[in-house]
């Protein structure tokens, strides 16, 4: 059995829209921690050390995440949209595709018949639950300048049609679901109309689904399918998104 990192780390050094914050704590500042909250003296660890810890500031959309219904929208399917805490943890292990888009440019947008196209090449028909995985590299130029510009999204005709599949789940390792937001701007300032700006995330307002945001490694896939997808989201109480680690499961012989 073999494991593939899927996830991006939780770095400031991602140029993008929401950025992490991390100190870092040595274990000298952690014996200073400790004696002040035991009433002891620094000295009286080994050699004045104890633990070292992280304070990490970071938004829930930050690094390798899952979006919510809430994310998308207030309600889903005519009822109050689901948050993170709230959904089944059997959406998030399930068999893995992925649809291979890397030749496209970034900005580029997926249309329904290019997920047809793709899953007729590499002949696999999707089933319910299945958990679909696109891939731009993206991850490739993840400290590069306007990282969240450079990849490949998804249409909302194309998103519709992977839910009419009975799909869940999808993920990117682009910076986001949709084609750049520079783009969406730049498109809705030309032509001011609905179904420019955010158009993928609002099919979450009449279909639930999820959205897998900044994966990693889609390219070390041995195949396009044949392995497992385990992607739990941290459980944030009431939020729109949780980090998650997300891993593809090879099994012996499949590769």
């Amino acid at each position: 059995m073999k494991f593939i990192d899927l996830s991006v780390p939780v770095s400031p050094r991602i140029r993008e829209p929401l950025p992490a914050k991390i100190e870092y704590a040595t274990h000298e500042d952690g014996a200073l921690q400790a004696a002040a909250v035991l009433g002891l003296e620094p000295e009286d660890f080994p050699e004045g050390k104890a633990w070292a810890t992280e304070t990490v500031t970071l938004n829930t959309h930050a690094g390798t995440h899952i979006d919510a219904p809430w994310h998308y929208w207030p309600t889903s399917e005519g009822k109050q949209a689901r948050t993170i805490d709230e959904l089944p943890l059997e959406w998030f292990y399930s068999d893995g595709v992925v649809l291979d888009f890397s030749m496209k440019p970034p900005g580029y947008e997926i249309s329904a018949a290019d997920l047809i196209a793709e899953l007729d090449r590499i002949q696999y028909t999707l089933k319910p639950f299945d958990i679909v995985l696109i891939r731009s590299d993206a991850d490739k130029k993840l400290y590069q300048d306007h990282y969240a510009f450079l990849h490949a999204g998804v249409s909302s005709e194309a998103t519709l049609w992977l839910l009419d599949q009975g799909i869940k789940v999808v993920g990117t390792d682009g910076w986001g679901w949709d084609i750049p937001l520079n783009l969406q701007a730049e498109a809705y300032k030309a032509q001011p109309r609905p179904g420019v700006l955010w158009a993928a995330h609002y099919v979450g307002k009449d279909r639930e689904y999820c959205q897998i945001e900044k994966l990693a490694n889609l390219d070390k896939l041995p195949k396009p399918f044949g392995f497992k997808i385990c992607c739990f989201p941290i459980k944030v109480e009431k939020a729109s998104a949780g980090w998650a680690r997300p891993v593809a499961i090879v099994e012996d012989g499949t590769e």
